[in-house]
């Protein structure tokens, strides 16, 4: 590829104020006020003061800035640029949100909390396959529970400290809920000082997670699974799922009981699975594999009080020790690497196999995370804790947003992350004009993603009038 001119034969000019370069926010905001973001923040902020005022249209400036690809406060300005105005009103300045976002308090980004949780719940009603009807399901709906620092810069940066990575951040706890059919969209969120351990308030955010999980549109009775890491092996973590209605799927440590368990399983039980490296022998039927697994009944905390103790399976998959310290001379008998997985699933819809690969699908909040990172989460923008916070909750709505906006526009974009539905229907250059009292947007010719933009477009809308060149 290269230039059809040279630079010399080519002519710069910065004064068309009709041109927009982020036309897909029209339709995506509107999908954002069809799913009343502005009215609720309007009727839950309570943030004082003059700072505080027009509080719908701050949240949904903020929103709508990190959609277009905002990562910091001074990135807002990409809304202020040739005929944004003529879309948009109400677009406020960088250093007017800022001050917004630094006048709130603990009890605010509450406040901000259940407007992100309705919100969602609201682009679900909007978007019904974003998390699909149990109909079309099988089995359980997924919630994944887990944490990430977020790394930061500078001495200003309140509760940043050294968590369990070694590098300087705050820590955001995060709760996604998926099905098989849908990419995973988050229902929780909460910041934390950076040197928290990671089960620190997780039972509260996992209450949450699946109260708000329980109430879309397409989740009424339906089961609940939810899976974490060995750091949320806790009483808290899994008292407050179970509490809540739902079955657990955790990694257990491998404390002096769980290796005592493990010791009991009969050499009979160990079966054959898919796993790295396997093979699938047709003649047998069956997986030609290093790795097995089998489980026996356990019950977890048995040494605390009975109302503490939780019934359940232990999943344990083996697979052989790669580590061997003398290569030379094999061992008398072969080494195994235990991971052991505490669940209360019933086996019914999820057997010893199906339990162990289901709860490596854990690893898709991983996405979400590295997602978030590349876009919104990119930087921590204040050196307020609870403005940092507000500005993780409007990332997630923001996220939440886009992945309602790529399943409406067609599935090639349903499971795609925010960059690339950004960069296909969100990023898009458009000259605005006005005939017969009617804006006109002129759009790209030739432009390959013109179907699933339209589809957004006129979602929930008649088509647009068709305008002759």
């Amino acid at each position: 590829m290269q230039l059809s001119h040279t630079p010399a034969a080519i002519s710069i000019s910065f004064d068309d104020p009709t041109l927009v370069s982020s036309a897909g926010l029209v339709p995506t905001m509107r999908l954002a006020d069809a799913a009343g973001l502005s009215a609720l923040a309007q009727h839950r902020m309570t943030v004082p003061g003059d700072k505080g005022a027009n509080a719908g249209a701050k949240i949904t400036s903020l929103i709508a800035g990190m959609v277009a690809g905002a990562d910091s406060i001074d990135d807002m300005d990409l809304l202020r640029h040739g005929g944004m105005n003529r879309l948009f009103s109400r677009i406020y300045a960088p250093s007017t949100l800022g001050s917004f976002l630094r006048a709130f308090t603990f009890g605010h980004v509450r406040q901000l909390d259940a407007v992100a949780s309705r919100f969602l719940i609201n682009l679900a009603d909007q978007a019904p396959t974003l998390v699909p009807d149990p109909a079309t399901t099988s089995g359980y709906v997924f919630v994944d529970v887990d944490d990430t620092i977020i790394e930061v810069h500078g001495h200003q940066k309140q509760g940043a400290g050294f968590g369990y990575s070694g590098i300087r951040g705050l820590n955001a706890l995060l709760a996604t809920v998926t099905t098989r059919e849908s990419a995973p969209v988050i229902v929780a969120q909460r910041l934390r000082r950076g040197a928290c351990g990671s089960p620190r308030g997780a039972g509260r955010l996992i209450a949450d997670a699946i109260t708000t999980t329980r109430r879309l549109p397409a989740m009424a009775g339906q089961k609940i699974l939810m899976r974490a890491d060995s750091a949320f092996y806790s009483r808290s973590s899994i008292h407050a799922a179970r509490t809540a209605g739902a079955d657990v799927s955790v990694t257990a440590r491998m404390t002096r009981n769980i290796r005592q368990a493990i010791t009991t399983i009969p050499d009979t039980s160990w079966e054959t699975i898919e796993y790295t490296d396997a093979l699938f022998d047709e003649d047998t039927q069956a997986w030609i594999s290093s790795a097995e697994v089998a489980e026996i009944p356990f019950v977890a905390f048995a040494s605390k009080p009975e109302a503490d103790q939780v019934p359940g399976r232990l999943v344990v998959r083996r697979i052989p020790e790669l580590n061997k310290k003398d290569v030379d001379q094999p061992g008398l008998f072969d080494l195994h690497r235990f991971h052991a997985v505490f669940t209360t699933a019933d086996p019914d819809i999820l057997d010893t196999v199906a339990a162990d690969k289901t709860h490596r699908q854990h690893a898709i909040i991983e996405q979400v995370n590295a997602d978030l990172k590349n876009s919104a989460l990119a930087h921590m923008p204040s050196g307020k804790f609870t403005a940092n916070a507000a500005w993780l909750v409007c990332a997630v709505m923001a996220f939440n947003l886009t992945r309602a906006a790529g399943v409406i526009a067609g599935t090639s974009l349903a499971r795609a992350t925010t960059a690339t539905i950004r960069r296909r229907i969100v990023i898009v250059a458009a000259r605005v004009a006005r005939r017969s009292r009617r804006l006109v947007l002129h759009l790209p010719e030739g432009w390959k993603w013109e179907a699933q933009w339209r589809k957004l477009f006129t979602h929930g809308h008649s088509p647009p009038v068709a305008v002759p060149a």
